[in-house]
């Protein structure tokens, strides 16, 4: 393995408290998300501020730079520092020559429907079908326990909501579980993390509270990840991207209902719930 970039360790308290009113005119006192702006430079050129829950900024800097596809090999960094006086995270490569093309990446951006704002860079599209994802069969049993496990984190939402949570899975194990304000941040920091420990996502599983976008499938595809798993909807053009890349699409996932929108051979029928009766 190369040498791993140093990060600092900065992460902000999730939630804050702070009292509300409720419906009978009483005082409650109540937890909130917290959201802060976090801007992203490399090499000190600012690429993009991020509007973040703050618990993994480290990871999200990272996360985003590999699945904007900005940065190639994490070996090129030297370290990632946050300062939340400043609202910055500072990412330093080895050679301290930055992004490459960097005024060409730039200029070439597109606003996605990422909560808040996305962006997406042209570099981001144009590596989309370096790598052919592998198809991997998953059991509907499996499927279930999945979303039963699942119920357990949401830690966030459930203190305050305002947030969305993404999990990296094997199988039925949740092997990282990511909460922020926006899912494309949530999915970032998964990303870096995987980047980080060198974890591949050809036999893993990616879910998300929030709904199946394109930014959302380019993002695992990026990451190498087959399967997709949401219990929101998904959108057309996520479907149509889902279906070019060969990502299997389940989506309104909760209890015993799910819908395949793409890849249904790669569903074994094994635990069929009973039809209601008509």
């Amino acid at each position: 393995m190369p040498a791993k970039p140093t990060l600092s360790n900065s992460g902000l308290a999730p939630t804050h408290a702070v009292v509300a009113v409720d419906q009978f005119g009483e005082q409650r006192d109540v937890r909130v998300s917290g959201e802060s702006p976090l801007t992203l430079k490399v090499d000190d050129k600012e690429v993009v501020t991020l509007m973040t829950l703050g618990t993994h900024p480290e990871l999200l800097a990272l996360g985003y730079l590999r699945n904007q596809r900005l940065i190639e090999d994490i070996a090129d960094i030297e370290s990632v520092d946050v300062d939340w006086d400043k609202e910055s995270v500072q990412v330093t490569t080895r050679s301290g020559h930055g992004i490459s093309n960097w005024q060409e990446k730039l200029s070439k951006r597109t606003v996605t429907t990422g909560c808040g704002q996305g962006t997406v860079f042209s570099c981001t599209l144009d590596k989309l079908y370096d790598k052919k994802l592998p198809q991997v069969q998953i059991k509907q049993s499996l499927l279930y326990d999945l979303l039963k496990s699942i119920t357990g984190y949401n830690e966030i939402y459930k203190q305050a909501g305002a947030v969305h949570g993404c999990a990296l899975c094997q199988g039925t194990k949740i092997l990282n579980f990511v909460e922020d304000v926006g899912r494309h941040n949530a999915a970032d920091a998964i990303s870096g993390s995987m980047w980080l420990d060198g974890i591949s996502g050809e036999d893993k599983i990616f879910y998300t509270t929030g709904r199946l976008t394109s930014e959302i499938v380019m993002k695992v595809t990026h990451m190498g990840i087959p399967i997709l798993l949401s219990r929101s909807g998904v959108t057309h053009m996520g479907l149509e991207l889902a279906r070019d890349l060969g990502v299997t699409m389940i989506a309104r996932a909760k209890g015993k209902a799910f819908l395949v929108y793409n890849g249904s051979e790669n569903i074994i029928y094994d635990n069929k719930p009973d039809k209601p009766a008509r």
